[in-house]
């Protein structure tokens, strides 16, 4: 076994309870229709009670696609496609931060109010993950 694929194998552990978590909207899912597929290494579950989540349930009143884990909950196939690059970001930061993710991710959005700026766009997850998207070379 390679050095990599041990990496790769705690950094699935490391991020395994919030991965758990978003597994447990597949049936939420799957009972309105939704689908459930795996893309570069993360599942990808959209639709049923996941867009009636995303839409109505969300602090920024309304969110394409959300990432837990190793899951990415989206509204559509589609908005999963459009929003894909954004939230591996995400995925990547649940690999480095494991269960101390949504704990830190709260706090950021705290700390960000707080001092006056957007509490979701200044947020320092998700600055990392628009720079992340807007510094990629066009395809």
């Amino acid at each position: 076994m390679t050095l990599r694929r041990i990496r790769r194998g705690f950094a699935y552990l490391w991020a395994g309870p919030n991965t758990i978590l978003g597994l447990l909207f597949w049936p939420l899912a799957r009972m309105g229709g939704g689908s459930l597929h795996i893309v570069d290494g993360a599942v990808e579950i959209e639709g049923g009670g996941v867009t009636w989540l995303l839409k109505n349930a969300t602090p920024i009143g309304g969110a394409s696609a959300l990432t837990l884990g190793h899951v990415i909950l989206g509204q559509s196939a589609s908005a999963l496609a459009i929003s894909r690059s954004h939230e591996h970001v995400h995925v990547r930061q649940y690999e480095r931060w494991g269960p101390l993710f949504l704990p830190a991710y709260l706090a950021g959005s705290v700390v960000a109010a707080l001092q006056g700026r957007h509490f979701y766009r200044d947020n320092p997850f998700e600055r990392e993950a628009y720079d992340a998207i807007e510094s990629a070379p066009k395809q």
